[in-house]
């Protein structure tokens, strides 16, 4: 029997929930291919809840040709309807739209000598935001720096990208570390950034 302590929104009886708090969730990551793919997860989220999107996260992979940014930038009318009908992902034109435009402004981004990695670290000089909660319920759900990385992304063409969604942006992909102080992965995840 599993004894471990977790933050209390991992699902226990879901595995790949477990894996993902346990192996992935606030983990730092500098994978452009990682960070771009979660982006868009998290925009996918926006109304659902995230076991939905991680359940269909093997899906979204297939569906966006394992998250190529220059194929999905080019995707035209005929790949949108293909992925409107695929059950494998979330079927909202929106969403589906929005990952295509953010294919077509990370593009941009590179084209002006940057990548995601160094965009969104350079917010928190490299080193991720430690907090101490007690609780995930104590966690915000956006914060200044979210709120500011959010406007800076719409500004650049990027879409679903409201702080909300940035915030757990930057706790999926380790710019802050929000596992509650009594997770075992809490202290595992804070000696990542030492």
């Amino acid at each position: 029997m599993d004894t471990l302590c977790r933050c209390g929104w991992a699902n226990p009886k879901n595995p790949r929930y477990l894996a993902y708090h346990d192996e992935e969730w606030g983990v730092p990551s500098h994978d452009e291919t990682r960070l771009f793919e979660m982006l868009n997860l998290e925009g996918a989220q926006a109304g659902l809840s995230w076991e939905t999107i991680l359940n269909k996260r093997d899906s979204y992979r297939e569906a966006f040709d394992g998250w190529d940014v220059e194929r999905i930038a080019r995707y035209d009318a005929t790949k949108v309807a293909e992925l409107l009908a695929n059950p494998g992902i979330v079927r909202n034109r929106l969403k589906v739209a929005a990952t295509i435009a953010n294919a077509q402004a990370y593009l941009r981004l590179r084209e002006a000598g940057q990548t995601l990695d160094g965009y969104l670290w350079a917010h928190v000089d490299g080193r991720p935001i430690q907090n101490t909660i007690e609780d995930y319920r104590q966690a915000p759900a956006k914060t200044a720096l979210s709120d500011q990385i959010s406007k800076e992304l719409s500004r650049r063409g990027f879409k679903f990208v409201g702080s909300t969604i940035i915030y757990a942006y930057l706790q999926a992909s380790g710019l802050v570390n929000d596992h509650a102080l009594n997770c075992f992965r809490y202290q595992q995840v804070k000696d990542l950034a030492a």
